[in-house]
């Protein structure tokens, strides 16, 4: 069973169309936008949507949303949190 980490760099790579990069290279402590993985405020958009499509997890709040886009390690803690069980 894939951990939420491998999960976020597979929808990562595939549903953002990553280029030049695999899930597997993607480290935990990766930047997500900038000099990291290099994604832009129309990624953040898509990332939101994505993040309720694939764990049913919204993102209410700008300033979580913020914190938690900072890397795959941030992220992923903010959807174990909030995952419906």
């Amino acid at each position: 069973m894939m951990t939420t980490k491998e999960r976020l760099k597979k929808i990562l790579v595939e549903e953002l169309n990553l280029e030049d990069v695999t899930p597997e290279e993607i480290e935990d402590d990766t930047p997500l936008f900038g000099e990291g993985l290099g994604l832009d405020s129309l990624d953040a958009v898509e990332l939101v949507v994505l993040l309720e499509k694939h764990f049913g997890v919204e993102v209410k709040n700008l300033d979580e949303g913020r914190a938690a886009f900072q890397t795959i390690e941030s992220l992923a803690a903010y959807i174990e949190e909030r995952i419906p069980r």
